[in-house]
């Protein structure tokens, strides 16, 4: 089955890299990768009054300027590494962000958003860039993050966390799934204990993992609301995780990761790709 991947770009060196990485993730599969720039008003329109004949060549200028840059994008990759079952489309969008994430997802039935991060360093207390933050949040597809130092390693080990309060769906798991096999890759589920224990959940969603995955461990810690972040960087650390991957649910840590006081002082340095998947 063909795969339509989305790959949003700002000529960044964070999104350049997350393009080389997701094209090299998927080396063995048959996708179709869309390369797309967001052209933002702002760009090109100031407080001056501007003729629309003006306004119109500054922005024909810009989504010219900006097809190039992709297209030199998709020929370095294939001088590079020349592979007959990917193709390659170059997208320039003037529109809102998130609106043309959304737009061009339905349109080309994208199955999975790649996109670069900028991660946390220094006294930047901040997981992702703003536009990767808004995908994850107002987007209804998965989403792969990937942070600006990070190589494409071998997949031999995934690990998905989760806190077993709800159950989980077969076609939610699907992006998760397919990387799995592509790779054959282990599946370690890490179930992150915090104020509650739900046995029950935990039995059911654990017969879920290993019926639908074939080589899956199931590890449990406990962890306090304010340390989950340092808990699971620790675990990844410790077991070699080559991706993590979570489920975007309400009320879970990871919609917390998402508020403004997590951004302030979250100091979590994620160095692997995040697989972000999404409830439907």
């Amino acid at each position: 089955m063909i795969k339509n991947i989305l790959l949003p770009t700002d000529f960044s060196k964070n999104s350049i890299n997350a393009i080389k990485y997701a094209v090299k993730l998927f080396e063995n599969d048959e996708c179709h990768f869309y390369i797309l720039n967001v052209q933002k008003a702002s760009s090109f329109i100031s407080d001056d009054l501007m003729s629309v004949s003006t306004s119109a060549t500054i922005y024909s200028t810009l989504v010219d300027a900006a097809k190039k840059s992709i297209a030199n994008i998709i020929s370095q990759i294939q001088n590079h590494a020349m592979n007959d079952k990917h193709t390659f489309h170059s997208l320039v969008d003037y529109d809102n962000f998130i609106d043309a994430i959304n737009q061009t997802s339905l349109y080309n039935n994208i199955d999975l958003i790649v996109m670069g991060t900028k991660g946390a360093s220094g006294l930047e207390k901040v997981l992702f860039g703003s536009n990767t933050a808004h995908v994850i949040q107002r987007c209804n597809l998965p989403v792969l993050a990937i942070p600006s130092s990070c190589k494409f390693r071998k997949l031999d080990k995934v690990a998905f966390t989760c806190s077993f309060k709800s159950s989980y769906a077969e076609n939610n798991i699907e992006p998760l799934k397919d990387l799995i096999s592509s790779h054959n890759s282990s599946l370690n589920i890490l179930h992150v204990i915090e104020d509650y224990n739900f046995e029950e959940k935990l039995s059911e969603n654990i017969e879920f993992f290993e019926t639908h995955f074939k080589q899956v461990e199931v590890d449990r810690i406990v962890s306090s609301d304010a340390n989950v972040y340092n808990t699971i960087h620790d675990y990844i650390v410790e077991n070699d995780v080559k991706m993590i991957s979570m489920m975007a649910k309400k009320h879970s840590f990871l919609s917390r990761l998402f508020t403004r006081h997590s951004y302030e002082t979250f100091a979590f340095n994620i160095d692997i790709p995040f697989l972000v998947l999404k409830e439907h």
